[in-house]
């Protein structure tokens, strides 16, 4: 990976592209403290210390701190992700999308396009709940309709332009830019998370006390990151064979590839989507101003990570076995909208292509079907299990900090493909060097 880095600042395009990048990234950090007009900065540190649960710590961790000081990126690029999930299931269920996605390089245009609209109006909707919902409770210096009006257009502007960073960041930049936008933003939290874990378990402590938690602390974050390595580089490929065809006097074809199938099918997917739905009552109680007894207060104390394996209330690590269930099923679940065996199978079928000892058509189907199961099941379960680590750290020893499972995947994940974007790009570089040679 170094050694890849070293190579690409060698190479005065590539260098560029780097240079690009990182002056984009600071434009996001510049635009996070940047506070919208009319909002009480000092009503949201009060209000966010005053929170029990970490709904919106979650939140805080994806924005980068611009929830917290309720900067212009406050919504960051959330909206866009959450449309590009949208469209993604409809492109499934909606003809007319799914044919745009076969028409090629335009028709993936057309689809991002329409991606652009809808990311702005979630961006809108979640603007103006936010806006209405910490207005009325103080947030705004006066609650009028024009104060709200504005932090609606400076909240939805943010997101916006940071689409549009992620964008150029595709284009011009090292490339995978969405990504890149959402890890800076976690990455800058990652400092003030270990100086809590830090300050909490070895600060005042005695040598050896401090020793062993320093050791435990790193042997953890090592684990979990060889984990998440392990998990996004395992691949089960399956073999497939393409029978020689007759063409004019020559014989041609009989050529042996593989269908790759990734461990970890579904990526990060599945612990924001199951996340995504645990906290939504959390959030939707918390700008209702909700603050009652009762069984449902009891169900959101269920739903609230924060009181996860908690030896002293171990009632509410339901909530953690609903949330396995979960993950495991969006891994299932978003998989097979993503994959499908069935349509693999009558292309390699149409093609000459069969799997050796498995007969072409329903029997492939099956197989493929079998292995991928196999596969999700291993994946999610990896997945699982480094989410699950440090809601146990939390509830056992109280080290709360932002960088979950969650924010650790999403991290090592894109770290990882950027690297292999550079890679290629110097390939193609070298591949054209020669070629004008």
């Amino acid at each position: 990976m170094f050694t890849t880095v070293k190579n690409a600042f060698k190479i005065k395009e590539i260098r560029n592209k780097i240079f690009y990048t990182f002056l984009m990234l600071v434009v996001i950090r510049l635009g996070s403290q940047l506070p919208v007009p009319g909002m009480d900065r000092s009503y949201f540190s009060n209000w966010f210390a005053a929170q029990t649960g970490d709904a919106f710590n979650f939140l805080d961790a994806f924005t980068g701190g611009s929830f917290l000081n309720m900067s212009i990126f406050a919504l960051n690029i959330t909206p866009y992700i959450t449309s590009s999930i949208i469209m993604q299931l409809l492109t499934i269920a909606i003809p007319k999308l799914e044919e745009m996605q076969r028409d090629g390089e335009d028709g993936r245009k057309k689809i991002a396009s329409i991606t652009r609209y809808v990311t702005v109006g979630l961006a809108l909707f979640e603007a103006g709940a936010m806006s209405i919902g910490f207005g009325r409770q103080g947030a705004l210096e006066e609650f009028n309709a024009l104060n709200v009006i504005t932090a609606m257009a400076a909240l939805t502007a943010g997101s916006a332009f940071l689409m549009w960073i992620g964008e150029r960041i595709t284009e011009k930049g090292i490339g995978n830019g969405i990504s890149i936008v959402l890890v800076i933003n976690i990455i800058s939290r990652l400092p003030q998370d270990i100086n809590q874990l830090f300050e909490q378990f070895v600060y005042g402590k005695s040598i050896a006390l401090a020793v062993v938690a320093a050791a435990v602390i790193i042997a953890v974050i090592i684990a979990m990151v060889a984990l998440v390595v392990i998990l996004n580089g395992g691949v089960r490929k399956i073999p497939v064979q393409y029978a020689k065809k007759m063409q004019g006097r020559k014989m041609v074809g009989g050529q042996t590839t593989n269908i790759p199938l990734k461990v970890n099918t579904s990526g990060v997917i599945p612990i924001i989507f199951a996340s995504s739905l645990m906290q939504l009552p959390i959030i939707i109680s918390s700008l209702a101003g909700y603050r009652g007894t009762g069984v449902w207060s009891e169900i959101l104390k269920g739903l609230n990570s924060s009181n996860w394996c908690n030896p002293r209330q171990p009632v509410y690590s339901i909530g953690l076995l609903v949330y396995v269930v979960l993950v495991i099923f969006f891994a299932y679940f978003y998989t097979s909208i993503t994959f499908n065996p069935l349509e693999v199978s009558e292309n390699m079928k149409k093609q000459g292509g069969f799997i050796p000892g498995i007969r072409p058509g329903k029997p492939t189907n099956e197989y493929l079907t079998k292995i991928l199961n196999y596969l999700i099941f291993i994946g999610a379960v990896g997945l699982t299990i480094v989410a699950v680590i440090p809601f146990i750290f939390n509830g056992v020893f109280g080290a709360s900090v932002s960088f979950g499972g969650t924010s650790l995947i999403i991290i090592v994940s894109v770290i990882l493909e950027t690297i292999k974007q550079i890679e290629s790009q110097m390939l193609v570089r070298n591949y054209k060097g020669f070629l004008n040679d």
